[in-house]
């Protein structure tokens, strides 16, 4: 079918004449009478007949009208969609996993900087386990994941590390604990009360290192898998806790807590797991780049 002259026809029988029609298409009634009759020899069918000096659609062109409004309107509604796409265009959809070992605050800002990427992004965070959210990723429900530890050879999923930098750690406590603690840091660390990450965090085994290293042996009050949790434990004056110190001031005016050492013996690693070898996903770019600024990089 030629939708130019079924274009023609639309608009003749909308318009209630050739002439009227003609002069809204800028055309000759001859060459619109024409195109007419072609579509009615295609058709196999007469759309319109005369009534006098008039014309008048036949039970056909009325059918035909019908199926041309339909015609006409869908493309007026394809136009109106690809014009809208085009002035805004679909966001982004960008789904990262976070191992919840992770500091919140340092996932905020490495994952900050892809909300500003010049184009419309829809950010979707997943917590969950290390391992769960790497065979997640094998799924291809996730893009990234955030975590303190690297993948290895010994994970079956076809993935690559991307280091974004790292951090040494500090150990914080309310003013009230830092009182109670005797001599100089780290020996002041002997016998007070600790709250730690647990065993499954990547920076347990430096720390306990570290605290075999330096003969201390702290009093252990607490073992949690959220960091967030054990801060907030920190807060309320049940022992000390340990945090990356690139998160210093955060951390000391969102918790209420003084510092009473860092060490760079120990040092907290934040890697980008992604199915990419080489960073190509814009806001995969925008996370490593912003690392580089935010994070000391190793």
């Amino acid at each position: 079918m030629n939708f130019k002259h079924l274009h023609y026809f639309w608009v003749a029988a909308r318009a209630g004449g050739i002439v009227r029609a003609g002069e809204q298409l800028h055309t000759t009634p001859q060459t619109l009478s024409g195109q007419i009759k072609l579509l009615e020899s295609s058709l196999g069918v007469r759309l319109f007949r005369k009534r006098g000096r008039q014309l008048e659609l036949t039970d056909e062109g009325r059918l035909a009208l019908g199926y041309a409004d339909q015609i006409f309107a869908l493309g007026s509604d394809m136009q109106n969609v690809l014009g809208q796409a085009q002035e805004s265009p679909t966001a982004l959809e960008f789904r990262v996993g976070v191992a919840e070992s992770v500091a919140k605050s340092v996932v905020y800002r490495l994952l900050e900087p892809t909300l500003s990427i010049g184009r419309p992004i829809r950010l979707i965070c997943s917590e969950g386990k290390f391992p769960e959210l790497l065979a997640q990723m094998a799924l291809n429900r996730l893009d990234l994941v955030i975590a303190e530890e690297p993948i290895t050879s010994r994970t079956n999923i076809k993935a690559f590390n991307h280091p974004l930098g790292s951090s040494p750690m500090s150990f914080y406590g309310t003013p009230a604990v830092r009182a109670r603690l005797k001599g100089e840091f780290p020996q002041c660390l002997d016998g007070a009360p600790m709250l730690v990450m647990g065993t499954s965090a990547s920076i347990r085994k430096p720390l306990e290192a570290w605290l075999t290293k330096y003969q201390i042996k702290p009093r252990m009050v607490g073992e949690f898998d959220d960091g967030t949790l054990m801060k907030t434990f920190g807060r309320e004056g049940r022992g000390v806790f340990m945090a990356a110190s690139v998160l210093d001031k955060e951390t000391v005016t969102q918790y209420g807590v003084q510092a009473i050492g860092h060490s760079d013996e120990i040092m907290e690693h934040f890697y980008a797991v992604s199915v990419e070898r080489r960073v190509k996903h814009p806001c995969v770019v925008a996370i490593t780049q912003a690392a580089r600024k935010q994070l000391a990089m190793t």
